[in-house]
């Protein structure tokens, strides 16, 4: 069965909960306030795409590949973008909740997360050199055996990372933020 081409296609309003998004192959498309939530994403092709206010929540993106897409202010509770096509692999978000997703052992530099809820995110064995983390919040985000090279983390807040189990040269942080890489020492900075 031969897939479909869309291309500079928008899709608005649409609910995918129900009624699967058509297999394909997405490029320079646009997706405006959609539902996906536990929908089926995988085996898509979207290059140089947006999200903006769509919900993702749960959906399968297993061997989905997802080149030079953006997500603004989308929902994405519990993702699994280790599942997805590691080839050309290379996303942007702006505002999204990715609470509980996983991105572990994925090879994504120059990757920005601003201003996202980022509570519980699976970063292990991940390479994130020189992303930023820009006003996120990374409450009990999950970071181990990853390479942070270079990563800003500047504006970002509620992190812990261990700076023994983690490479991060050359990473930038506020004074403020230097508290999340002391926790595992359970001292007290005043």
């Amino acid at each position: 069965m031969a897939q479909s081409f869309w291309l500079d296609k928008e899709f608005i309003k649409q609910d995918f909960t129900q009624t699967k998004l058509p297999k394909g192959d997405y490029e320079n498309c646009r997706f405006v306030d959609c539902l996906f939530t536990k929908g089926f994403l995988d085996n898509q092709n979207f290059v140089e795409c947006t999200f903006e206010d769509c919900d993702l929540t749960n959906a399968n993106i297993a061997h989905t590949t997802f080149n030079e897409v953006e997500f603004i202010n989308c929902k994405m509770v519990g993702l699994q973008f280790d599942s997805c096509n590691p080839m050309l692999l290379s996303f942007q978000f702006d505002g999204c909740n990715l609470s509980v997703a996983s991105f572990y052992d994925l090879e994504i530099p120059q990757t920005r997360f601003v201003n996202c809820k980022l509570h519980q995110t699976d970063f292990s064995n991940t390479s994130l050199k020189g992303s930023s983390f820009s006003g996120s919040d990374l409450k009990n985000a999950i970071f181990e055996n990853t390479d942070l090279e270079g990563t800003d983390f500047e504006t970002a807040f509620g992190f812990s990372i261990d700076p023994t189990r983690n490479s991060l040269k050359k990473s930038k942080f506020s004074r403020e933020g230097l508290i999340g890489l002391l926790k595992k020492y359970d001292i007290v900075v005043t």
